[in-house]
């Protein structure tokens, strides 16, 4: 059902339609001419408006311009004895959406009526979610203008005022927290507590700590009882970062609460009821990691109702200025250091850079060139992009255990050089980290927690390792 303006100097005309229209169940308006529809589209909104073109006080092209000016989504169907080839080109050619001759068929005009209602809910239906998405808080934070990022925000619109549960993937620095915050700012629970943990972060021991709470005495250190993030976020938003890197333990327990709303703090017996929605994220491929037993099948299903996927920054280049310029901004604000516009050289040298970090990565990259840059622009010399040339990539693919092997002294100690290369990998990925260990992890693909027990064994605490031990970035 809609609801129509007729606008025709011939009562008759006006009857003989009304008739007909309201059959469909439509809701007839009627106006002897141009002045009175005028009037009435400035005091009431129409699905559709069905006009005659030539009138004593004005033609259906006056009407059309009022229409469009007033709601362009309103669909205007040209209903008139003039059916001139010229003019209903011209109807056409500003907009309205269809032209109809006198005499008509009543079945012509209600089909052309019906479908011209259909395209206007269809207009104001995706009017009103981009305008939902335009206005979703924190999704400025989203920044980009490619079709990735697009549906990535349309994505957070049509999530946010649901409760069920996200997994958020995409590799390193593609801002996977930056969309769980978005989702928790524009839901029901926004005004309750969003909380996050990277589980790469945590060793295995204390996660279920962490998650979960613990009581007095249930481990070496439990002095007293303490809740865990669980309890801490009853009724807003739990954000599981890296949630691949949960110990089996910690998996099993995540499922309870996610399917029955219950927690068990470590060394008790009693359960919880919390009320969290959960939102996951992980740079891995956790359907792999299903097939290779190192994640719960019934726990990926679980957390994997909804997926979303964040291109990486090298798929989608047409973004990497926007952000350049916005985050040049901020960090200048940030370190209270003049703004600086970017060449046009810095950024060609920018856009064909593959940015294995990412949006990360492009902000350290912005952040140093401020710090150092000495030109009142950015020039293409401020930016040092670490050189990865493809035959580098060709040699370490063609490098197996095999030519390690081959080159290794036939007789050894096997428990030393076995020892002696895991130190060196160690050492060598932390290296390329910066000492951020749950990078380091990620190189080796090893847990941050199987890491850390390795740094501690191999008495690398004092090495570049150490720096950062606590990022989990």
């Amino acid at each position: 059902m809609a609801k129509i303006l007729i606008i025709d100097d011939e009562p008759g005309m006006r009857r003989i339609l009304e008739v007909n229209l309201r059959r469909d169940g439509h809701v007839v308006v009627e106006a002897d001419g141009v002045v009175e529809a005028m009037d009435l589209l400035k005091k009431e909104d129409f699905d559709v408006v069905l006009t005659d073109q030539k009138m004593p006080d004005g033609t259906g092209l006056d009407v059309l311009h009022a229409v469009q000016e007033d709601d362009p989504t309103t669909a205007v169907v040209f209903l008139t004895a003039v059916g001139t080839l010229e003019l209903a080109v011209e109807s056409m050619r500003q907009g309205a959406f269809d032209f109809l001759t006198k005499p008509f068929s009543p079945d012509v005009v209600r089909a052309a009526v019906r479908r011209a209602s259909e395209h206007t809910v269809l207009l104001r239906e995706n009017a009103a979610l981009k305008t939902a998405v335009q206005k979703l808080e924190g999704t400025d934070e989203i920044l980009g203008k490619s079709a990735a990022i697009g549906r990535v925000r349309e994505f957070i619109g049509r999530v946010a005022g649901t409760s069920t549960t996200v997994l958020i993937t995409g590799e390193t620095g593609t801002g996977k927290e930056l969309v769980a915050r978005a989702i928790h700012r524009n839901s029901v629970r926004a005004k309750k507590p969003f909380i996050a943990i990277n589980c790469a972060a945590v060793t295995e021991t204390l996660l279920e700590s962490e998650l979960f709470g613990h009581e007095r005495g249930a481990f070496t250190g439990a002095d007293k009882s303490r809740s865990g993030l669980f309890e801490a976020a009853h009724e807003g938003t739990l954000f599981l970062d890296e949630v691949a890197e949960m110990s089996s333990a910690a998996q099993s327990k995540l499922l309870r609460v996610l399917a029955d709303g219950e927690i068990q703090r470590v060394g008790s017996t009693v359960t919880r009821r919390v009320d969290v929605r959960v939102l996951a994220a992980t740079h891995r491929n956790l359907e792999q990691r299903v097939r290779e037993g190192q994640f719960r099948e019934d726990l990926y299903y679980r957390l994997a109702v909804v997926p979303v996927h964040l291109a990486p920054l090298r798929d989608r280049p047409e973004d990497i200025s926007e952000l350049s310029q916005v985050l040049c901004l901020r960090i200048a604000a940030e370190m209270k250091v003049p703004a600086r516009p970017i060449s046009t050289a810095a950024l060609a040298k920018l856009t064909v850079y593959s940015f294995p970090g990412n949006v990360r990565e492009l902000k350290n990259l912005l952040e140093r060139a401020l710090i150092l840059g000495q030109g009142s622009e950015l020039q293409a010399e401020d930016f040092f992009l670490p050189a990865r040339p493809a035959t580098v990539s060709r040699a370490a693919e063609e490098y197996t255990v095999e030519t390690l092997a081959a080159q290794l002294p036939e007789q050894l100690d096997l428990r030393q050089t076995l020892t002696g290369i895991e130190r060196a990998l160690i050492v060598r990925s932390l290296d390329l980290a910066r000492g951020v260990q749950a990078e380091a992890a990620r190189y080796l693909g090893i847990s941050r927690s199987d890491l850390g027990y390795k740094v501690g064994k191999f008495g690398l605490l004092g090495a570049p390792g150490d720096k950062a031990a606590a990022s989990a970035i």
